[in-house]
């Protein structure tokens, strides 16, 4: 009886923390949304008998970046550099300003930019695209794309169209970053982006991060003098530790160096617990703050149903691709409902165990695909899929042909949804 009393409890333990798990087993994935993309992990259902991908309608995340602060690359350098000058530093901590010397070197002047690697994950993305449903880019179709005026989201649209014009020379594409798209593409909503802040929805992130995550082991182990440590070093210098070591993926000198040495893989994780109650509480359906925010992506949504519906009235419409950011992708999928990403959680202990969890909705090149199938042009009974990441995803509405729904459930639900929603 014992023993079956505690099995069940490693059972409960384990279900219970599957980013745990996955982090132990893979310490990229505590990055957030710094974690570099990592392509489609299953195969694709094959579409009802005699339906056919006619359209493609996208919305997705830049590829891999530098970080966008100053301070995100000099501030740790400067506080090591400092203790390095006045023989403070071990070792290891000499070591470690090595490393941060060689990362600020790298993104001198490119910050925010697009890395080699976010380029080559978005020629990636769209050979796949159009490896995977040709019939969507057949001949001289459309492709119309849009990005928002962010230079790494323009260039990462480039990139996509490149690859796609390399499969097929005939394709008629149309690209354009203009402020006169950002009322979808990338909307500011003053009121949203002030509740986001409540008093509860602060405390309750503060209190959860005070619980959960303790850099000072780290930060202690690159210093000799704790005296010095406690009046000289800020607090935050291993969450500046932290963001270098998550970014690093996203760079060429991930080829050389690390810095999630200086970590351990539970320090990870629970850094990555404090990065996640903070996008749920600030992008997603949060009680705390009037469970609101994801509304940020009405417009963006109700473009999306708009311009598939015009495009389903074309024989070959071809695509639709918008490049913008991943506080764009992670309250989209919260309110679309994506595989269960629209859930109201008041307690943030829950947010994993309820399987809340950031990295598998938003990494670097993180991308929305709708594809649409029909028999034959002209007919009224159009099925779609959504990929999230290019795997199949899951919507709270009721259909007959999982992983696929009709587009009519779709239109009817989220219209009503959204022409519901009265603002703050």
């Amino acid at each position: 009886m014992v023993i079956v009393v505690l099995l069940c409890a490693f059972a409960l333990g384990i279900n219970g923390q599957p980013a745990r798990n996955e982090i132990m087993q893979n310490p990229y994935l505590s990055a957030s949304n710094y974690l570099a993309y990592r392509g489609p992990q299953k195969e694709l259902t094959k579409a009802p008998k005699g339906y056919v991908p006619f359209y493609i309608s996208h919305y997705g995340r830049h590829g891999s970046r530098y970080l966008i602060g100053e301070n995100e690359y000099t501030r740790p350098l400067q506080i090591l550099a400092r203790a390095d000058s006045l023989g403070k530093l071990t070792p290891l901590g000499r070591d470690v300003l090595r490393r941060v010397r060689m990362i600020n070197d790298e993104a001198y002047k490119r910050l925010g930019e697009l890395t080699q690697l976010g380029a080559e994950q978005h020629q990636q993305i769209a050979t796949r695209m159009y490896d995977r449903f040709p019939e969507v880019f057949a001949g001289d179709v459309c492709v119309d794309a849009k990005s928002t005026v962010v230079i790494r989201c323009i260039l990462s649209m480039e990139n996509e169209l490149h690859a796609l014009l390399l499969k097929n020379p005939d394709l008629h594409i149309t690209h354009d970053a203009s402020e006169h798209d950002m009322y979808y593409m990338n909307l500011h909503d003053a009121k949203l982006s002030e509740r986001k802040h409540s008093k509860a929805g602060d405390d309750a992130l503060k209190a959860y991060r005070e619980k959960h995550v303790d850099n000072s082991r780290v930060v202690n182990s690159l210093f000799n003098d704790t005296a010095y440590v406690h009046h000289n070093v800020s607090g935050n210098l291993g969450h500046y530790l932290f963001k270098l070591a998550s970014n690093l993926q996203s760079t060429e000198l991930r080829k050389q160096i690390t810095l999630y040495d200086i970590f351990t893989r539970e320090e990870l994780y629970r850094n990555w617990l404090g990065q996640n109650a903070g996008w749920y509480i600030g992008y997603g359906f949060c009680p705390k703050n009037g469970a609101t925010q994801p509304y940020s992506q009405r417009n963006l949504l109700r473009k999306i149903i708009e311009q598939a519906d015009s495009c389903i009235l074309l024989e070959r419409p071809g695509a639709t691709l918008r490049f913008g950011h991943e506080t764009m992708v992670l309250p989209l999928t919260c309110l679309l409902g994506l595989n269960g990403y629209d859930q109201q959680i008041d307690d943030l202990e829950q947010l994993e165990s309820r399987g809340w969890i950031n990295y598998r909705v938003f990494p670097m090149g993180a991308n929305i695909q709708f594809i649409f199938y029909r028999k034959a042009f002209g007919d009224s009974d159009i099925l779609f899929k959504v990929l999230l990441n290019e795997d199949e995803a899951t919507l709270p509405l009721k259909t007959d042909c999982a992983p696929y729904y009709h587009w009519a459930d779709f239109r009817e639900h989220y219209l009503k949804m959204l022409n519901a929603y009265k603002g703050e």
